[in-house]
């Protein structure tokens, strides 16, 4: 379909709004030129085609590419790959095009960004395969992720359009990778957006009612914090310092995972905002003195919180990211958090990689000359994104290992310090060091005293690795470790035993069904695997071969009748919308010209016993548990069809969405009003011990609700209990309201649903 003049307009309007944002990044008009060499190349490739949504498709580089120079701040060569960046996959225009027409540097950046092509086994994943050939970009040119990272914001921020099962596919891509990267990136604005965006379309209830609740009390939350500001905007004026001063109020997926985290109300998250002072810093005295100057003097106004100060300019985070955090009591009795940072360490936190080489160009003062924080990271994802590794799966679960956002400072023996994660290991820290060394390792010495090779190191620690000739990496120290690296290198040992295991496992495993009389068989198996957590036989055979697991019990699991079917009062609904969608597999931005089909037809099925044998097998996913009244959605195992139950906000499932998106079960998946069946749940319960409250609990359980306790575990110290209770429920709102009856027991103070 050929554009309109109005068209034409539209995409000549957004390209002159583009170049007016590139003035300042073009020195020339050679680089101009380059840019609209770059944008007619572009509109002619894609002349005529539409996005889903209906608009001219070239609009969409362009959006691209204007983030890429406004919100990240990019140079011409990203502007460039950005406006080709779909050309080499959806038009006919080949890389070595690019390479003839814009140079080796722009076809290289175009390629990272192109999707990958061809065939992909069983084993595999097309959606993880392309993520790996994007990451694998950082070891070149790390320009290549950040167009990706616009690319994606855009997208999202048109996802509108999609159905809903490519927002499910799309939005748990984005939330498992896209967002903790921006956010490794030192894109804290974007990936702040990119979490609300995922939230909007995977839980729009949730993010309306909370958007609406900040709304509700915006006046009084602005009025607080013009109150709080004004003593410190006075002393600072008085200073004489040059500073701007705000506050910030958290985002709706931030208060929302806090909500989901403790399980506590809306009302029940108090430090909803945070106050931030950006600073220009006088030439002298450096600008970490200047920033401790304006602690103490917000200190002298009001009274700090002693542990809850963070330096992260003596020590800055692993993203480059710097500033002095600290938590005053407030007017009212209320806890706020103050962030202190120079314009400087503002940029960079707010626009990440750029400003950090846009500073480290210019060789800031203040700079260390040694690798800063981001070169040691970016140099340790390199090392671990050039290690073999088995499939692009575990290398995609590898590499999100390094996103960590909570970190720890250790030293050496010798007083060298460094970065590791938040609950690391001394085995990760051995890693860290040398590979041979993680080998090796069999103790450790923390501050001077021996401690196991698998304790938790925390920040402070100098740490000394024992290390032995007669030992090996075995497969139970992949549970004690948290680092990419680390996970790699016991991989890469044990791979070399893996066939081996797997010879041997299998062995033992047809030498024990043979003593009791029974052949392998599918439905051996079917009971065998989840038993022993399980998804393959070769990870069965390779644990068994390894020594992980034994088979003590195996004649009892296969004694047991099979699990019954108690999702047998499931309503399944097939919109018939989604039968139209072409290539499920295909990444958002390919779903052009799609035809437009009646949507309203709904097939509802319930699933039971006297099922049809074609309707589906339900499963509930053991991770998460959901029960009715839950919102779930499905993944259907391609091995056995089956399809696996998760909660909507289960992070297993985000994780299987975002690697294997055309496993995702299309139709909409509901409970019945069906109340046959229970379902096993667990609370978790905290509160002031007396005589009586637990009797008065069980009473209330048993006669109220008439609810049968699977088992109580309840502990009681120092005039305190806690614990927890395991019962069959037969819904959400049964489970609520048994909740809300129990928290009105006198001394019950916290009441939760256990989720593990």
């Amino acid at each position: 379909m050929e554009y309109t003049p109005e068209d034409e307009q539209l995409i000549q309007e957004k390209f002159d709004d583009l170049m007016r944002s590139c003035e300042a990044i073009c020195k020339s008009e050679e680089d101009k030129n380059f840019i609209k060499k770059a944008f007619f190349l572009a509109k002619e490739a894609h002349k005529g085609v539409r996005r889903r949504s209906g608009e001219p498709y070239m609009l969409h580089p362009i959006a691209v590419a204007k983030i890429v120079v406004e919100e990240i701040g990019l140079g011409v060569k990203s502007v460039v790959a950005s406006l080709l960046h779909d050309v080499v996959e959806d038009t006919e225009y080949t890389v070595e095009d690019i390479r003839n027409m814009f140079g080796p540097k722009i076809a290289t950046m175009v390629d990272g960004l192109t999707k990958m092509s061809g065939v992909f086994n069983a084993d595999t994943s097309e959606q993880v395969e392309y993520f790996r050939k994007v990451l694998l970009t950082l070891s070149d040119d790390v320009r290549v992720i950040l167009i990706k990272i616009a690319d994606r914001l855009h997208n999202m921020r048109t996802l509108g359009s999609m159905p809903v099962n490519k927002q499910i596919k799309i939005t748990s891509e984005t939330i498992y990778l896209f967002a903790p990267l921006a956010y490794r990136l030192g894109l804290y604005s974007i990936k702040t957006e990119l979490e609300d965006l995922c939230m909007m379309y995977r839980f729009p209830e949730q993010y309306r009612e909370i958007s609406e609740k900040l709304n509700n009390i915006k006046t009084k939350l602005n009025e607080y914090i013009d109150r709080f500001n004004a003593p410190i905007i006075e002393v600072l004026k008085k200073n004489g310092i040059d500073f701007e001063i705000s506050g910030r109020i958290k985002s709706p997926y931030s208060i929302w995972t806090k909500m989901q985290r403790k399980q506590i109300s809306f009302e029940e998250v108090y430090d909803l905002f945070a106050i931030r002072i950006v600073f220009q810093p006088l030439s002298f005295p450096s600008e970490k003195t200047q920033c401790w100057q304006i602690y103490s003097s917000i200190t002298d106004i009001y009274t700090p919180k002693p542990d809850r100060l963070r330096d992260w300019i003596s020590m800055p985070k692993a993203n480059g990211y710097e500033a002095l955090h600290s938590t005053v009591m407030g007017p009212d009795g209320v806890w706020v958090e103050v962030q202190i940072r120079t314009q400087r360490m503002e940029d960079i936190a707010e626009r990440g990689f750029a400003a950090h080489w846009k500073y480290k160009k210019y060789k800031h003062a203040t700079l260390s000359p040694n690798e800063d924080e981001f070169d040691k990271w970016l140099k340790k994802v390199r090392e671990a994104l050039n290690s073999p590794t088995e499939n692009a799966v575990d290398f995609l679960d590898n590499f999100k290992l390094s996103l960590y956002t909570s970190e720890v400072v250790v030293f050496t023996p010798k007083g060298e310090s460094r970065t590791m994660p938040n609950g690391a290991t001394a085995l990760d820290f051995a890693y860290e060091i040398h590979t041979n060394i993680g080998n090796k390792a069999i103790g450790a010495k923390i501050n001077h005293e021996i401690k196991p090779i698998f304790s938790t190191i925390h920040s402070g620690d100098q740490i000394e690795i024992i290390t032995s000739d007669n030992t090996h990496p075995k497969p139970e120290w992949l549970e004690h470790v948290t680092t990419a690296k680390a996970k790699q290198s016991i991989k890469n040992y044990l791979k070399k035993d893996r066939q081996h295991n797997i010879s041997r496992g299998m062995k033992l495993f047809e030498d024990r069904l043979k003593e009791m009389g029974i052949s392998p068989s599918r439905r051996v198996f079917v009971k065998v695997l989840p038993a022993y957590d399980c998804t393959t036989k070769d990870e069965l055979y390779s644990k068994l071969g390894a020594g992980i697991l034994n088979l003590d019990n195996l004649e009892k699991i296969l004694r047991q009748n099979s699990t019954r079917k108690i999702l047998k009062f499931w309503t399944l609904f097939l919109n018939d919308k989604d039968h139209k969608d072409k290539d499920e597999d295909a990444e958002e931005d390919t779903d052009l010209d799609e035809i437009k089909t009646d949507n309203s037809a709904k097939k509802s099925y319930v699933v039971g016993n006297e099922s049809p044998d074609d309707s589906p097998q339900f499963v509930i996913a053991e991770c998460c548990k959901p029960i009715p009244g839950d919102m779930v959605v499905g993944y259907r195992d391609p091995e056995s069809g089956k399809i696996y139950v998760h909660k909507s906000t289960c992070s297993e499932f985000t994780r299987l969405a975002s690697q294997f998106g055309q496993n995702i079960v299309k139709e909409e998946i509901k409970w019945s009003q069906h109340k046959a069946v229970s379902y096993l749940s667990t609370i978790e319960l905290r509160g002031i011990d007396r005589i009586g409250i637990i009797y008065e609990l069980a009473k209330l359980i048993k006669d109220y609700f008439h609810i049968n306790i699977r088992e109580i575990h309840i502990q009681s110290h120092d005039g305190i209990f806690e614990g927890n209770i395991s019962l069959y429920i037969k819904s959400i709102q049964d489970l609520n309201q048994l909740m809300d009856k129990i928290r009105a027991i006198k001394g019950i103070e916290v009441v939760k649903r256990n989720l593990n």
